[in-house]
């Protein structure tokens, strides 16, 4: 039996690869990026993540209770 998580994720990038390409009519096999603008793009999307985190982090400190 397949992991379920790893079904679900392997959906989630199915779509959004769909999404990419309709969006941009391309695809990560494109050639026109060299080694230094894939990273480049990479290291934006994990400070966009690392912002997402922060954003839920705070939004968790503010509901979970005080100890005292």
């Amino acid at each position: 039996m397949q992991d379920k998580n790893v079904t679900a994720v392997i959906e989630k990038l199915t779509q959004r690869a769909d999404v990419g390409l309709t969006k941009y009519g391309v695809t990560t096999e494109r050639t026109d990026i060299d080694l230094v603008g894939w990273l480049t793009h990479l290291q934006e999307e994990l400070m966009d993540a690392t912002v997402y985190i922060q954003r839920a982090l705070h939004e968790l400190s503010n509901t979970l209770p005080v100890d005292d």
